[in-house]
Parts: C-alpha cells; structure tokens; sequence
C-alpha cells in the first residue's frame, strides 16, 4: 500500500511562488510515472505535470514554462515548482503514483 502526502500548498499573491512536494511510503516513486493534478471549485481534475521513471517531464500548456516537476529518489518525493503564479491555478493539488492518490494540498492565488 503506497501513502502519499503533499504538502507546501498555501496562500500567496500573483506573480508569487511556491513549492509542492509529494513524499510517499511503501512504494518507490523512482519506479514509475508520478503525476501532478489539480481541481478546481466546480471544474473536472486536470492534469497539470508528470515525471516518468526515466525523468521525462511534461506538462499542460496552462502552466509550461511556469512549473517545474522533478524528483529526488533519495528522500522517495516529487515535487512541483511553481512560478509566477495565477488566480486561475487556484486549486487542490493533488499526487498520483500508479492508482494511489494524495489527500491534496491547497493553493490559493489571490489578484
């Protein structure tokens, strides 16, 4: 069974930054594809970026060139860096290992 906790969501202004680190038990996440979502009120999850095993990395257009995904294996987390925020990535964030999902960790942006 593979736990995951995200944490680093919290409140900050546009234009400002935060980190989000997903960090996992029982499993290890250099194994496979771990992916970032998000959902906002009202809206269906999205898919915001993605690290495979390999270290490849994509993104949704909405936050390329803006987030950053990457992985320490060493401390089993993944961790999300985000840039010059926007009030539309206001939203849950939340990890995905294989078929396991975090609780999520809030971000809010405010104008």
């Amino acid at each position: 069974q593979v736990q995951l906790v995200e944490s680093g969501g919290g409140l900050v202004q546009a234009g400002g930054s935060l980190r989000l680190s997903c960090a996992a038990s029982g499993g290890m996440l250099s194994t496979n594809a771990l992916t970032w979502y998000r959902q906002a009120p009202g809206k269906q999850r999205e898919l915001v970026a993605r690290i495979t095993s390999e270290g490849w990395t994509g993104y949704a257009d909405p936050v390329k060139g803006r987030f950053t995904i990457s992985r320490d294996n060493g401390k089993n987390a993944v961790y999300l860096q985000m840039n010059n925020l926007k009030p539309e990535d206001t939203a849950v964030y939340i990890c995905s290992f294989l078929y396991f999902w975090g609780q999520g960790t809030q971000v809010t942006v405010s104008s």
